[in-house]
């Protein structure tokens, strides 16, 4: 961030205008001309005295109307600034806006003011500083200027684009998505459940309130607990497949991005449980239902980017055969794609972003169903492309 000088353009010249008239006074041996730039001299110097002098403090808080703004969606932003100082100045207010977000982030301060309100559009991925609040004020002659920074910074989450997509028409795998049917039912208020006792490592989301407060010790639901993932949504994120990192994006992994949260939130609205894991098999989600989970994919898909090596699926998936297995990866060659196993999916889908000459169809002799995605591509139809139609064999 860079400062600003403590004296205005206007202020410049007025120094620079004394200057020459001192020179002007030596030339023509006109006294008068010294005292006309002793007081241009006395000007700025009293302007910046009457602008940085005064102490000022103040707090800052920030009200964010979205917790976590998606790509493309605007939101409000309300600033509550407390300043305390002798006298209210008038100036201008800017807060600092991160490149994940774009935003007219200021206005005029006019005394008195305690909310200041502006909108944001999230630009790019990742986690990022709203912050901090200037405040910019300048002397009645436009002189001296001084900008003062106020309170610390506010985090802002900028998340993938989740595009909605259509339900699949068929239920596949040996579940049939009856996952998101069982645990829907083992909410607050179930009695039928076995809990058993909390154990490091047990997510709080499972915690079983009533038997808790019935026993005096964390108590947790054996059932969802113990329930395995019937979906699998597998992003390809090894740094062989993608351009290597740079100052901007990569148009082609932002959408593998967007494609790989839009898919897990399908797979979990039409009732299967869904795990997200990335090429190497460290699990990024977990959806079994809950709101949480959705914001919990949505924050781990916000900064990750490529790297590593890819692993075979099956090592990746372990030895349970999902019901829908979805892969998204990127550059892929014809012989990467002719050693890619569906592992014994019910429902193999595999999406592409820049696939070699003759890869596709490779992948497809395997019974992976296929298609490739570029950064212009609509995700609804790519997916209505792939997914299992009625009358589908299926496990």
């Amino acid at each position: 961030m860079m400062r600003r000088r403590p004296l205005t353009l206007r202020g410049v010249g007025c120094l620079l205008c004394g200057i020459l008239l001192v020179i002007a006074a030596n030339l023509v041996a006109a006294p008068v001309l010294i005292y006309l730039a002793v007081l241009l001299f006395a000007l700025p110097l009293v302007a910046a005295i009457a602008v940085h002098l005064p102490r000022r403090s103040g707090t800052v808080s920030r009200v964010i109307s979205t917790d976590l703004l998606t790509v493309g969606e605007t939101s409000r932003v309300t600033v509550r600034f407390d300043l305390r100082a002798l006298r209210a100045p008038y100036g201008l207010w800017r807060d600092e806006l991160p490149a994940a977000v774009s935003g007219d982030a200021s206005g005029e301060y006019e005394r008195g003011s305690a909310s200041l309100r502006y909108q944001v559009t999230g630009e790019r991925r990742g986690v990022s500083a709203l912050g901090p609040l200037l405040l910019r004020t300048v002397d009645p002659f436009g002189l001296a200027q001084r900008e003062q920074q106020f309170g610390d910074t506010s985090t802002i989450t900028v998340v993938p684009q989740v595009v909605a997509l259509d339900p699949l028409p068929v239920r596949v795998g040996a579940s049939g998505g009856s996952a998101h049917s069982r645990s829907s039912r083992l909410g607050p208020g179930s009695d039928n459940l076995t809990p058993r006792h909390y154990v490091p490592g047990d997510s709080m989301r499972r915690i079983h309130w009533r038997a808790t407060a019935h026993r005096g010790d964390l108590m947790v639901r054996q059932e969802e607990e113990e329930a395995s993932p019937d979906a699998i949504v597998v992003l390809d994120r090894a740094a062989s497949r993608w351009a290597r990192p740079g100052i901007e994006a990569d148009p082609l992994f932002e959408t593998a991005v967007s494609l790989c949260a839009s898919v897990a939130i399908r797979l979990v609205q039409d009732g299967y449980g869904v795990d997200v894991i990335d090429s190497a098999g460290q699990l990024l989600g977990s959806l079994r239902g809950h709101e949480d989970d959705r914001d919990g994919l949505l924050v781990a898909l916000a900064t990750i980017s490529p790297r590593g090596e890819s692993r075979d699926i099956g090592a990746v998936i372990g030895a349970s055969p999902p019901g829908p297995l979805v892969v998204i990866t990127g550059a892929l060659s014809e012989a990467d794609a002719d050693r890619l196993r569906s592992a014994g999916a019910a429902a193999p889908i595999l999406f592409a972003a820049g696939p070699g000459e003759g890869a596709l169809p490779a992948a497809a002799a395997h019974g992976w169903r296929t298609a490739e995605i570029d950064a212009g591509t609509d995700l609804a139809e790519a997916w209505q492309d792939v997914i299992p139609m009625p009358g589908a064999q299926h496990g």
